[in-house]
């Protein structure tokens, strides 16, 4: 988000009237989300600053007990979307959630509208809404993770929100179930199958043991399905 140049959505002016143009943007501070798009676009020092239900959460610099584990699952959904018509995904990219929340989830998959997703890009290029599936790595995070990101995603109406615990090797896959988060559960071989998206295999035990080829070799069994078929077809042709 370091490259935004931008006036708050809501096109409120800098600062609210009578108050000092504030350019700090701290963690914890408790802010709008146009107050913090504000800061955060005077700060190109920053590379990733998330507001989450009002509060400012800048994260430590990024280990390798983080960043191997978020490329591979950011591996696994972008051959899903790069096989499946109207499937977006995203890595880190900057998410208009609500007023109170803006995070930047590490990978994500969204429908596009016209096949009936709930998220749109807006005018000056950042997601609005809340997309189908969201995945967050919590090498260290794992509380906000699962706490008031969590509530921020089920309250939005993400129907998929995947947490990989690291520290735990734990994969956590939540599908939104009459309003609450319910765990989805994994097949025999700990194979998880994403509702949402038919075809889309996450094989867990290869995750968590850093095996990205028996990963990507279930995913791509997903996609040669014939659920994931019948699908890419629908929406290709959605009439």
């Amino acid at each position: 988000m370091a490259e935004l140049e931008i006036k708050s959505p809501s096109g409120a002016p800098a600062a609210p009237p009578g108050a000092p143009a504030t350019t700090t943007l701290e963690n914890g501070d408790r802010l709008t989300r146009c107050e913090f798009e504000r800061r955060y676009a005077l700060r190109p020092d920053l590379k990733k600053a998330q507001l989450i239900e009002g509060i400012v959460y800048m994260p430590s610099p990024v280990s390798v007990a983080h960043a191997e584990p978020h490329a591979m699952v950011q591996a696994a959904l972008l051959v899903y979307a790069a096989s499946t018509p109207g499937v977006h995904g995203y890595d880190n990219a900057t998410l208009r959630l609500d007023l109170d929340n803006e995070p930047q989830p590490d990978v994500l998959l969204r429908l596009a509208p016209e096949a009936g997703g709930r998220s749109r890009v807006s005018d000056d290029g950042y997601l609005e809404g809340a997309p189908e599936l969201i995945v967050e790595v919590a090498a260290t995070s794992a509380s906000i993770d699962l706490h008031d990101k969590l509530r921020a995603y089920r309250r939005n109406g993400v129907q998929e929100y995947v947490v990989w615990r690291t520290h735990e090797r734990r994969i956590d896959w939540f599908e939104l179930t009459d309003g609450d988060y319910r765990p989805l559960p994994a097949d025999d071989a700990g194979t998880v199958h994403s509702r949402v998206f038919p075809g889309l295999r996450l094989a867990v035990p290869a995750l968590l043991n850093g095996d990205l080829s028996a990963a990507l070799r279930e995913l791509q069994a997903g996609v040669d399905a014939d659920e994931h078929r019948r699908f890419a077809a629908r929406l290709a042709d959605p009439s």
